[in-house]
């Protein structure tokens, strides 16, 4: 196996994608659990992959890319694999020669899309998942409105929130009981903030992103759902909804690197709201440096005025609910719950670190 290509490492490449088949995709019954073991094993689809600019996640990106170029309408005998096209797929366990032979043949259609697009998925489940932490802020800062910055926003779908209702099951409902859009989301151990009875107010929302997605541009949704996993009809379904229902309103997206652009539009944000900066899983295409200038540039501001962060980002299994509060220059920051990267589920610590 060849060393380095395009800066890549191809025996780490290989390593990512062995671990994304063992750890992110199994027990889901995934397409993508056996291909990913396939390359994983196979040079010459790791030298298309190698293409992936550092910092972007390499298995997320090809599968999404050739899923892209399958809804764009190629015609491949990986399709029959798909459940985005066939509600009887092929065995997964049959697949990854098709997936083998789609890249060799379109590689330079993959080799021109990994270079040039990003993985920025808009998981609109997630929202269930931060729904309890801007009601906390809202409580906690006298019930002034709130003021959303969203880091990593994509298409901002996900600065949205407010338009959605909200099913806990034995928890409740919760948000606009009549939206076109409903999100389901498993409670488990005991409640450590309450839901809020009623949605907090907002004045002030936008969203930063290298590549901000236009929900006008139908490419450019195609994408978004081409980033979802094939057997995920639900999740396509719910982003579906979500982007139809943004078209008419869509939230302020600004385009650049946000350890540049979030310095410049902080002091432009009301003084008499209360500041919620949040992300999900966005740091962790940061690096080291980066997360350092990152946090340096909130402590910066949380000596300014009293704030929140959410991150939701990756640990294995799906993701970890971290809260970052700043009141009266005084820094608080801990661990509150654990939670699935697709929303579905969020489990409160008993014990937050």
């Amino acid at each position: 196996m060849p060393g380095y290509i395009d800066g890549w490492s191809l025996e780490n490449l290989a390593k990512r994608f062995e671990r994304f088949g063992r750890e992110e995709c199994a027990g889901h019954n995934l397409v993508y659990e056996p291909i990913s073991l396939g390359v994983a094993n196979d040079p010459a689809v790791l030298e298309i992959a190698a293409t992936t600019p550092q910092g972007q996640p390499a298995p997320n990106l090809l599968y999404a890319v050739v899923h892209y170029l399958l809804m764009k309408g190629i015609e491949h005998p990986l399709s029959a694999f798909y459940r985005t096209f066939s509600l009887n797929p092929r065995p997964r366990e049959e697949a990854y020669p098709c997936f083998h032979d789609f890249c060799l043949e379109h590689r330079a259609e993959i080799q021109q899309l990994l270079a040039s697009r990003r993985v920025q998925t808009n998981e609109v489940r997630r929202c269930a998942c931060l729904l309890p932490f801007f009601g906390m802020a809202y409580a906690q800062g006298q019930q002034k409105p709130l003021a959303l910055v969203e880091v990593g926003a994509s298409a901002g779908l996900n600065l949205l929130w407010d338009n959605y209702g909200y099913d806990y099951g034995e928890y409740g409902r919760y948000g606009v009981l009549n939206s076109p859009l409903q999100l389901n989301c498993e409670i488990q151990g005991e409640p450590r903030l309450p839901l809020p009875a009623k949605l907090p107010e907002i004045a002030y929302r936008v969203g930063l992103d290298l590549s901000p997605v236009n929900l006008r541009d139908p490419d450019a949704v195609l994408w978004l759902e081409a980033l979802v996993w094939p057997e995920h009809l639900d999740r396509m379904a719910l982003l579906r909804t979500a982007a139809q229902l943004a078209q008419p309103h869509p939230p302020e997206l600004i385009e650049g690197d946000a350890l540049e652009v979030l310095p410049q539009i902080l002091p432009s944000i009301p003084p008499d709201t209360t500041l919620c900066l949040y992300h999900s899983f966005t740091v962790n295409q940061f690096s080291p440096g980066m997360r350092e200038r990152f946090t340096a540039i909130i402590d910066a501001e949380g000596q300014k005025r009293d704030l929140f962060r959410f991150a939701m980002e990756y640990i294995p299994g799906g993701a970890s609910m971290t809260v970052t509060s700043y009141q009266a220059g005084q820094k608080t920051e801990q661990i509150m719950a654990s939670c699935n990267g697709h929303g579905r589920w969020l489990k409160w610590l008993a014990n937050p670190g």
